[in-house]
């Protein structure tokens, strides 16, 4: 990317806002039209959803875009043997956002990349399809969704449990009475991540532009064996980075409630000291009130809690559920649910611990991408909207708060979005930005 001073750059942001808020918002597409899309960050998820879109005859990738040369050159073998169309590669994303031919971006950047690259999207009249947790910091997501009303943009997160129909079906369990009144939600997140090694400074290689991945964040001196997800500046943790898909689901099934009243965290970095910032072991106890609670429970050290298996995700199979690394246990007076969000399906349970009802059902990539489709059509907000993905990402961040304060229990103002009567809490609701990097007070 050449480098552009900041006069360059507001003036460019000013006139893509400009632009998308004088000009008449683009008609909803023919139904035979294929809705054009650009990807933003070329990683292992971004290369995969771009994939599934450029499998569908509604679709096709435009441009590839990613700071490292490498990644996206990759991505491009990947994108055009399943399109068996060719695709532009740049390494600006402006370069999309400039094109007027572009519907939509795939915004799968790491998590400091989440808010500006959306906000930058929808000034310059583009949907997207961002990745979760859709932000860095509370203060973020609130920017997002002013910037989607502003601008009459489709924004889906990809919390694409939301999307599966038994995820319908258990809210509607639930809404009908099946388990009585719910009061408790355990919802965990387990896995093993592996210690970190600690390495040297090293010159950045040739054709990764290191400026333009740190955008917002810091610029340290280039090191690759730092881990972003480990890291305060760049991430929500890789806790947050995975829960959020639970947290989300749970969300839905319980009618979405919005804030919880107050959170309060245990844990810290108690197996993997290798120098991390986010904690390794992480437990959050969420208040909405007198009648429900929700506790989140998760840990990166635990190899014998798994994922289902990629295979089995698609098929009528039930996980293991102690052993199962993503379920959601859902307690009310008169039943009990187990949930499943790589598929899985549910499974409730009566007070004799009998089996009374169930669905099977595989995960929800395609109906999510559907949904998104759709929407850019019919211009109506997707299921998984950037307002609900907002709340869901709200959970991670309070209780990261929670950590970063010494474990202590906060209460939340829904009304201001702040915390009651905690100035070092509240100074984690917002970041400093890197110049010319800098989210806008008006988007």
């Amino acid at each position: 990317m050449q480098s552009v001073n900041r006069r360059e750059f507001l003036m460019n942001s000013f006139s893509a806002a400009a632009v998308a808020a004088v000009l008449p918002q683009r008609q909803s597409r023919a139904a035979n039209d294929k809705v054009t899309i650009g990807l933003m960050g070329c990683g292992g998820r971004g290369t995969q959803v771009a994939q599934l879109f450029a499998g569908r005859s509604d679709a096709q990738i435009v441009y590839l875009c990613d700071p490292d040369n490498r990644r996206s050159a990759r991505a491009k073998q990947t994108i055009e043997k399943t399109q068996n169309k060719p695709t532009q590669v740049v390494q600006d994303f402006r370069r999309i956002l400039d094109d007027k031919s572009v519907d939509a971006l795939i915004n799968a950047t790491p998590d400091h990349w989440h808010a500006l690259g959306t906000i930058m999207a929808c000034q310059a009249g583009k949907d997207v399809y961002t990745e979760k947790p859709m932000c860095h910091n509370i203060w973020e997501g609130r920017k997002m969704i002013e910037a989607a009303r502003k601008y009459n943009r489709v924004v889906q997160v990809g919390t694409q449990s939301r999307s599966i129909p038994y995820a319908k079906d258990a809210l509607e369990q639930i809404r009908n009475g099946k388990l009585g009144d719910v009061h408790l939600v355990r919802v965990f997140n387990m896995m093993e991540h592996p210690m970190r090694k600690a390495g040297s400074v090293q010159p950045v290689p040739e054709g990764f532009d290191y400026d333009l991945w740190c955008g917002p964040a810091p610029k340290p001196p280039y090191n690759p064996s730092r881990y972003w997800l480990n890291e305060w500046d760049y991430s929500c943790g890789p806790i947050a980075g995975d829960a959020i898909h639970q947290l989300d689901l749970a969300r839905m099934v319980l009618g979405d409630r919005p804030y919880p009243k107050t959170v309060a965290h245990a844990g810290g970095v108690h197996a993997l000291k290798d120098g991390r910032e986010v904690p390794d072991t992480q437990l959050a106890l969420f208040e909405y009130g007198d009648d429900f609670t929700l506790v989140f429970e998760s840990a990166l050290w635990t190899p014998y809690l798994k994922k289902v298996p990629t295979p089995i995700r698609e098929l009528d199979v039930f996980p293991d559920w102690p052993f199962y690394s993503m379920r959601i246990e859902i307690l009310g007076t008169k039943g009990f649910m187990y949930l499943g969000r790589h598929g899985g399906g549910w499974q409730i349970f009566d007070t004799d611990a009998k089996v009374v009802d169930f669905r099977h059902g595989p995960q929800g990539d395609k109906w999510h991408q559907d949904n998104f489709i759709d929407c850019i059509r019919s211009r109506q907000k997707p299921v998984a909207d950037v307002e609900q993905g907002h709340y869901s990402a709200l959970l991670c961040h309070l209780a990261n708060i929670s950590y970063r304060v010494g474990n202590q229990k906060l209460t939340f103002d829904p009304k201001t979005e702040t915390f009651v009567n905690h100035p070092e809490a509240n100074k984690y609701l917002k970041r400093e930005y890197r110049q010319p990097w800098v989210v806008p007070e008006q988007v």
